[in-house]
């Protein structure tokens, strides 16, 4: 017979019935008061968590909404594979395995541990056209959502996501401004790095790009403005949540994909932990957007799934609290 659903109430009796005093941990109860309610046990685990990098191109680079060229996606992407990025240094240092996904690189990449689910070669460019097709949105939604399926068919406990792709900042900004809502100057930021100059540039950019649509419907919201990459993470969202498992959200990029899987199907929310508050702009009211907490504030404006790397040991930790003895096992010795 198969373990009953535990209720909020049923799993914060456990953990205060154990041996320290009640609420002594904080965050890191709450934490663990998530897990349980998202795996449906009372004992979640935490085990093994896997990081999927999603790999995508925007066509508002075109526009010069970024620092950066669009030549530096299929460059990480290689450094990525190589083992040689930020983001696995952090995910060698707190045991988590790494899978890259090429969701729409515009260029051709091949190497045996890159997953190609090329949606297309980059999106189109959102300030004068259409970003994707329904269909190509559509697809890349169900692309990430198998790439969910199949981490967690690997034995994943837990997935967290990551992603690159120049110009990303400028779309997850755009969707943020529909989906929130929000003001568009409040989701703007300098991204990769922008001056002063270069930042009031990407906002006249992206202020063409939401005067092109009046969308607010998330899958057309999604279609007129997303990347490759963002659609994959929100469809892989949807994947977890089909299976009951945790999902670390990373920064600015990934909490819009969360924004848009949560507009999609809102039940989606309850397997979302998010990992950190990024120094992007419209990060920390995007988060309100979703009611959520993040579990660090460190600053961060990387991406690749590095603050979701960072948060993977609280998750751990939260988790294996179902194993800390009871008071009542302490005083009465059975050890």
């Amino acid at each position: 017979m198969s373990e009953p659903f535990p209720t909020e109430a049923a799993v914060r009796a456990g953990l205060d019935a154990q041996a320290r005093p009640p609420g002594s941990l904080g965050r890191i109860e709450d934490l663990a008061v998530e897990l349980a309610l998202i795996q449906r046990t009372a004992t979640p685990r935490a085990d093994r968590i896997a990081l999927l990098i999603f790999a995508g191109d925007h066509g508002l680079t075109q526009d010069g909404v970024s620092a950066y060229p669009a030549e530096v996606t299929p460059a990480m992407v290689a450094t990525f594979l190589a083992g040689r990025a930020a983001a696995n240094a952090f995910a060698r240092a707190v045991g988590v395995e790494t899978t890259v996904i090429d969701a729409g690189v515009a260029a051709d990449l091949s190497h045996p541990a890159l997953v190609d689910a090329k949606t297309g070669r980059g999106t189109k460019n959102a300030a004068r056209e259409p970003a994707m097709t329904p269909d190509q949105a559509r697809l890349a939604l169900a692309r990430g959502a198998e790439q969910a399926t199949a981490a967690l068919d690997r034995g994943a406990d837990v997935l967290a996501l990551g992603e690159m792709g120049i110009g990303s900042t400028a779309s997850a900004a755009l969707l943020m401004h529909r989906l929130a809502p929000a003001p568009l100057d409040d989701c703007v930021g300098v991204g990769t790095g922008h001056d002063a100059a270069g930042l009031a540039h990407k906002r006249a950019v992206l202020a063409r790009a939401a005067g092109r649509s009046d969308a607010t419907a998330p899958l057309e919201v999604l279609r007129q403005f997303g990347g490759y990459e963002i659609a994959m993470m929100a469809g892989a969202i949807h994947g977890a949540a089909d299976r009951n498992a945790p999902v670390i959200v990373d920064g600015f990029i990934c909490t819009a994909a969360a924004l848009v899987a949560v507009r999609l199907r809102p039940a989606t929310r309850r397997v979302c932990l998010f990992a950190h508050r990024s120094a992007e702009a419209g990060h920390g009211r995007m988060l309100q957007a979703l009611d959520a907490r993040p579990l660090l504030d460190l600053n961060l404006r990387l991406g690749e799934g590095t603050g979701a790397l960072l948060a993977a040991p609280l998750v751990r930790a939260a988790a294996l609290l179902s194993d800390v003895a009871s008071l009542d096992d302490v005083m009465a010795g059975r050890l």
